[in-house]
């Protein structure tokens, strides 16, 4: 049982919970899919013991942060089966904006889970939490993820080149090439 505390959001077919210390092994499967992991690692797998000594530590510091940071399990309504995840971190360009990130099990892609979940964490943010901006990048060849970013509200804004630290092994300058999308909350 999930408790209610460790919820920050629910939409009409999943909700968003914290992460624990033991969902390792969930966020595990999730980066040995090659597909998903197509344009983050050129399908290479995250190893387990990173998972479980950096990314998990990392994550669970994100909670004591208000308004609300970090990444949160996404999980089926339904059948409470974890689908990926979902995250608002601090923006890298500047502190006005939040960047947006999401990452989903290829068996629910298609299936607009991901425009929903962005929605909804667009409109929290924008409505509940009092962010001023959204932004979102994705490497320019990822056309779902694209897809997903315009559904949900954000705008093209910029094409941009990962450096190479970021971009770890592409070595090509053409497979670094990505975009940047954004929105902004509406004062009106």
């Amino acid at each position: 049982m999930i408790e209610p505390d460790a919820i920050l959001l629910e939409t009409e077919r999943m909700y968003f919970r914290q992460f624990r210390a033991e969902d390792g092994r969930l966020l595990f499967e999730l980066d040995s899919d090659p597909e998903v992991m197509r344009f983050i690692s050129k399908g290479r797998p995250t190893p387990l013991a990173k998972i479980q000594n950096e990314t998990v530590p990392r994550i669970l510091k994100y909670y004591c942060q208000s308004p609300p940071q970090g990444f949160w399990a996404a999980q089926l309504r339904q059948t409470d089966e974890f689908i990926g995840w979902f995250s608002l971190l601090p923006g890298k360009i500047s502190p006005e904006e939040t960047e947006l990130g999401y990452r989903l099990k290829r068996g629910v892609w298609n299936r607009g889970l991901a425009t929903e979940g962005v929605q909804a964490l667009v409109e929290n943010a924008f409505n509940k939490w009092g962010y001023e901006k959204i932004s979102a990048h994705t490497m320019a060849a990822n056309l779902a993820s694209r897809r997903v970013m315009e559904k949900a509200g954000l705008a093209f804004e910029r094409e941009f080149f990962y450096d190479l630290d970021t971009a770890h092994d592409w070595i090509e300058e053409a497979e670094r090439r990505a975009v940047r999308y954004s929105v902004v909350r509406d004062k009106g």
